[in-house]
């Protein structure tokens, strides 16, 4: 669930970001280094927490590959304006445990390489793909709730993913597993046709300001692109605080003529989405939350 926008990991951060100003993207530079007698080695630490330890600034996370690399499309990632920006974010020790130790096994870069056999990766459980889930604790909350459905959560928050990754293992959660990159590429080059049973996007970036609207998420453009992956039946649930976004949300998934609306207009708050603080804050301040439910036609 996206309260926070998506963002590329390095050690890095998806919701409502300071919007970037047009252009190229650059990367933040590397802290510059001191001058002066090399710091003393600090004390060597239990295996426990050497493996928890958080690198330095412009430091590689996880430099042997046990964890989400930090730009995994590539070279390959063609020049596009993107729904997400890059903005660096803290990793604490027990995120950084988490990601080591689970990635391997629950976690997958999107490098646009290869396809996710998803009946593989989920043990034959039907897949919803969520986009932009922040700390994870709403989508582990609704992976709890319906065990049953795997749940593919695609960010770049790389907190977020240690810290959704804790809570599948501290709950018993098995139908859990972390996406770490691009949305447009893990649907375009690595999910088959008609492979996911649904769709959410909670909480997207709003991108405020005029100028920044075609960094949205849900343009047309997207919604052709991820429908084609959904199975007829599929359901897209999208849900924003944000008016003047929903109002184009609702319009843009209206317009798809492989989707219907299963309401006349927003739909109903649904039992089965979590309150979350960040929604809860919104609400507090006289936000209006609006859900959208859309299913893909046959």
């Amino acid at each position: 669930m996206s309260e926070n926008p998506a963002t590329p990991a390095t050690d890095v951060t998806t919701a409502h970001d300071a919007p970037e100003a047009d252009g190229p993207e650059a990367a933040a530079p590397a802290a510059a280094t001191p001058a002066g007698p090399a710091p003393q080695e600090p004390p060597r630490l239990g295996a426990t927490a050497a493996s928890a330890a958080v690198p330095r600034r412009g430091e590689p996370m996880f430099p042997d590959g046990t964890g989400p690399a930090a730009d995994p499309a590539g070279s390959h990632h063609e020049r596009r304006i993107r729904s997400f920006q890059p903005r660096r974010s803290r990793v604490s020790p027990s995120q950084a445990d988490a990601l080591r130790r689970l990635w391997p096994k629950w976690g997958r870069d999107i490098d646009g390489l290869a396809r996710i056999d998803l009946d593989e990766f989920f043990d034959g459980r039907p897949v919803v793909l969520e986009i932009g889930f922040g700390m994870g604790e709403a989508t582990a909350q609704m992976a709890a709730a319906d065990p049953d459905t795997g749940i593919l959560g695609c960010d770049v928050h790389t907190p977020g993913q240690g810290n959704l990754l804790g809570l599948a293992e501290r709950n018993g959660l098995s139908n859990i597993r972390v996406a770490n990159g691009d949305a447009i590429i893990l649907l375009r080059e690595m999910l088959a046709p008609a492979s996911l049973a649904g769709l959410r996007v909670f909480f997207p970036d709003p991108w405020p300001k005029k100028r920044h609207h075609k960094r949205r998420l849900i343009q047309p453009e997207f919604v052709a692109l991820a429908s084609t992956r959904l199975a007829p039946g599929a359901l897209v649930h999208c849900a924003t605080d944000w008016e003047p976004y929903a109002e184009q949300m609702l319009e843009v998934l209206s317009a798809d003529p492989t989707l219907e609306n299963l309401h006349p207009g927003y739909a109903p708050r649904p039992d089965f989405r979590p309150l979350t603080k960040f929604e809860g804050q919104g609400l507090d301040k006289g936000h209006v939350v609006h859900d959208l439910m859309f299913r893909r036609r046959p």
